[in-house]
């Protein structure tokens, strides 16, 4: 649980830092980059699984099988990002391009996270 709380905190310093960096992603402010952080966690929980599948299915399981499963994932997350901006106000991204980047930054910054945790 407290594991839970401290990576949605440095996600959501990780959203600042990311949204001062490109240009074509907003945060309102810090209150907003937590409750955006807290809304991908939760979307990711539910929907990252079904979207990767869907990924993997549309792409012949080509990504997998070549052993980058991470592209399918991170398109997934990318996805999960730009739901996230529609179901936010204080948060915006212009374009999917941007969505993506936000993605790769996580996802790298949450990997390294993980392995300090865990």
């Amino acid at each position: 649980m407290l594991t839970a709380i401290i990576h949605i905190l440095i996600d959501a310093v990780i959203l600042m830092i990311a949204a001062k960096f490109l240009n074509k992603v907003h945060l309102k402010s810090f209150k907003t980059a937590i409750l955006v952080s807290l809304l991908i966690g939760v979307l990711s929980f539910f929907l990252s699984w079904l979207l990767t599948a869907v990924l993997n299915i549309a792409t012949l399981g080509m990504f997998y099988f070549l052993g980058l499963g991470f592209v399918t994932r991170i398109v997934a997350y990318a996805i999960i990002i730009e739901i996230a901006d529609q179901l936010s106000s204080g948060f915006k991204t212009e374009g999917f391009l941007p969505s993506l980047w936000l993605a790769v930054i996580l996802a790298l910054f949450g990997s390294i996270l993980d392995a300090m945790l865990f």
